[in-house]
């Protein structure tokens, strides 16, 4: 199958030097420096499991693929929340009437969003397990083992056997691969980690190691992770294990140094997810009726520090 990948930082970079490592057809959308470094010398990875080693990726930028005729079996959309909607109109000029959309991205409910704008296709949920970055234009900086991919489609009747096939060919390429029964909970177990640590990261201004040393910080990062929990209750998504306990030691086991990539764009003064990672949790519990007094103090303290919501 044709794989395309849109967006090739920390997660699609990824997901495309292990496809591609393994002899999957993929090609990486990509832009600016990042795209002529893997044009010219390939994808570099720096991995703490791995070692080092650089794969001779297929990247262009969406006009050179649509000059290429190309229509993808498969769309790994893998931009950050604030560029979604700017992929809509290049997916819908490259997809043939069966391509299959999954959408990874650290926004919860990105799927249901980007079916909307895409009705004759098939969009289904996903999130990722990994802790990677763009460490300089044509490398990526791998923090940890983790390397798993959670999709599915959120009513039965729009399962289909080629997603099956993509499991396999994740599997194929080292990549863990899950395809969920249940993915309004299983995405919303993702962002049970993802949410609380950059919301907990960026009220105390702090990397993991911080979050990983007994005290208030590490404290404010769980009773986050719970509200999480009492959120997927009131919504009748209620998660199969605690997800404190999980989440800790997903905590646990990154590297000091690790960050979310929300609070990296916000220390480089980019454009960043916080509305959807944060705010939006807020929103959220507004809608179905969910008491989270830790999230409601963070972001009322957040926006009188300055930082804007949608």
């Amino acid at each position: 199958m044709k794989y395309l990948i849109i967006g090739a930082g920390g997660t699609g970079g990824c997901i495309g030097a292990y496809m591609t490592d393994a002899g999957k057809d993929v090609t990486l959308i990509a832009r600016g420096a990042h795209l002529e470094a893997m044009k010219k010398g390939g994808l570099r990875m720096e991995t703490v499991h791995r070692g080092n080693f650089t794969v001779p990726v297929k990247a262009c930028d969406m006009k050179q693929y649509e000059e290429s005729g190309e229509n993808p079996d498969v769309i790994f959309v893998c931009v950050k929340g604030y560029s979604l909607q700017d992929t809509v109109p290049f997916i819908r000029r490259v997809a043939a009437a069966e391509t299959v959309v999954i959408p990874i991205l650290n926004i919860y409910g990105t799927g249901s969003r980007l079916q909307e704008e895409l009705p004759d296709l098939l969009v289904t949920d996903g999130c990722i397990y990994v802790a990677a970055e763009i460490r300089e234009p044509g490398c990526i900086l791998q923090k940890g083992e983790i390397l798993k991919i959670v999709y599915g489609v959120r009513e039965p009747s729009e399962d289909r056997p080629v997603l099956l096939q993509i499991k396999k060919d994740l599997e194929e390429s080292s990549v863990g691969a899950v395809l969920s029964g249940n993915i309004r909970r299983d995405a919303l177990q993702k962002f049970a980690y993802i949410s609380p640590a950059a919301a907990c990261g960026l009220y105390y201004d702090v990397s993991a190691g911080q979050m990983q040393k007994p005290g208030e910080i590490r404290d404010t990062f769980a009773a986050l992770v719970g509200e999480i929990g009492l959120l997927a209750e009131s919504m009748g998504v209620p998660f199969e294990e605690d997800p404190v306990k999980t989440n800790l030691e997903i905590l646990d086991n990154l590297a000091p140094e690790a960050s979310t990539s929300m609070q990296r764009d916000i220390w480089q003064n980019k454009q960043s997810e916080i509305d959807g990672l944060i705010f939006e949790v807020v929103r959220m519990a507004g809608k179905y009726g969910a008491d989270l007094p830790v999230y409601q103090r963070i972001c009322s303290e957040l926006r009188e520090r300055g930082y804007a919501q949608g």
